[in-house]
């Protein structure tokens, strides 16, 4: 990819400090591990939820391919990712489309989707399971999602589990028009924006919920030709990745960028980012202020030391942090399009089967 400064802002400084082409795995800063795209283009469903083709050419259980646009990934009936447990950290899980069915080790249960975003912290342990049934047997089944892994620090890793809803109508967002009328659209998952209403509140152990944490998890919409500022972050020492990952060109501060690409932004200072396209551009952005312990991780477990990770795999064995109550390692939550949570212990909560923005 080529990143281009004009001359006059050559020797000033410069937003982007790197920049690097977007794989299967977005690569992240600390507090944040991990960062995915699933964009799977499902076919139909048959009778069982799963794809309404033949799969025996696909290596099942382990099929990440993206044959045909598509990836059965864990699954070996259902698209997806039967029960395996986590240890360490947090997983947020930002739904752009399709439908997604969470069960887990505390009883909780879920199906979600369309903007709706799933916040669950593993602390000490948890199982649990993330299927993407595909629910429509006459079209295809488009899924499209972030799975983002968030660090836990050192005083947090074996806080008691917990898992929470983010309803896509709640999420607030700040719409904003520049002097041409064009508009951007922020969408403040975690952390507050000015201008925007207040965020919602991320699971309490959480480093987003700590103020020296400076964590924000934010989408940005840009009609073509839209101007929008990225404000700096509060700490000196937060750190900034921007996903481009949507749309022709963008421009951040002085510097075009012209290919789909993770970028490393100064996040001390604010930057004008500009569509120079003829499409609108999507961008994730992710930030924090970096936890600066050590990392030790094996697989689904984030710890700070090896020996750490070794009492992880031992109690997961002797435990399995809990049991499995479900009668499968893949369940599916029946067959309507509905949208709704079962938290531990409380009464289920319904949504509206189709979200709708700001609601």
């Amino acid at each position: 990819m080529s990143l281009s400064t004009p001359a006059a802002a050559s020797t000033a400084l410069v937003p982007i400090v790197r920049a690097q082409l977007l794989g299967p795995q977005w690569p992240t800063l600390d507090p944040f591990l991990f960062c995915a795209h699933h964009d799977d283009a499902y076919p139909a469903g048959n009778a069982a939820f799963g794809p309404a083709v033949p799969i025996e050419d696909r290596q099942i259980g382990s099929d990440f391919s993206g044959k045909d646009g598509w990836s059965m990934y864990h699954g070996d009936t259902v698209p997806g990712f039967p029960g395996h447990p986590h240890r360490g950290f947090e997983t947020v899980t930002l739904v752009r489309k399709g439908l997604i069915d969470h069960s887990d080790s505390l009883g909780a249960a879920a199906r979600f989707g369309g903007g709706d975003v799933q916040w669950v912290t593993a602390g000490k342990g948890i199982v649990h399971s993330e299927m993407f049934p595909l629910l429509n047997a006459t079209e295809p089944n488009p899924l499209e999602l972030f799975q983002i892994w968030l660090n836990l620090p050192a005083k947090n890793k074996m806080v008691a589990p917990h898992f929470t809803m983010l309803w896509n109508e709640r999420i607030p967002r700040l719409v904003h028009h520049d002097a041409a009328g064009r508009a951007t659209t922020v969408t403040v998952v975690a952390g507050a924006l000015p201008g925007a209403p207040d965020p919602l509140s991320p699971p309490p152990e959480s480093w987003a919920s700590q103020p020296e944490g400076d964590v924000a998890i934010w989408t940005l919409h840009l009609e073509p030709g839209a101007e929008w500022t990225l404000p700096a972050a509060k700490g000196e020492t937060t750190q900034r990745m921007l996903y481009f990952f949507v749309g022709d060109s963008l421009r951040v501060g002085p510097q075009d960028v012209d290919r789909h690409a993770a970028l490393q932004v100064r996040a001390t200072e604010d930057w004008t980012l500009t569509n120079t396209g003829t499409t609108a551009v999507e961008c994730l952005v992710l930030q924090g202020r970096p936890i600066g312990e050590p990392v030790a991780q094996y697989g689904p477990f984030v710890m700070n030391t090896q020996s750490e990770i070794m009492q992880a795999m031992n109690d997961y064995r002797r435990t399995q942090f809990g049991g499995w109550p479900w009668p499968d390692q893949d369940p599916v939550h029946g067959t309507e399009a509905r949208r709704f949570a079962r938290y531990p212990g409380q009464a289920e909560e319904e949504r509206p089967a189709e979200a709708t923005a700001g609601a």
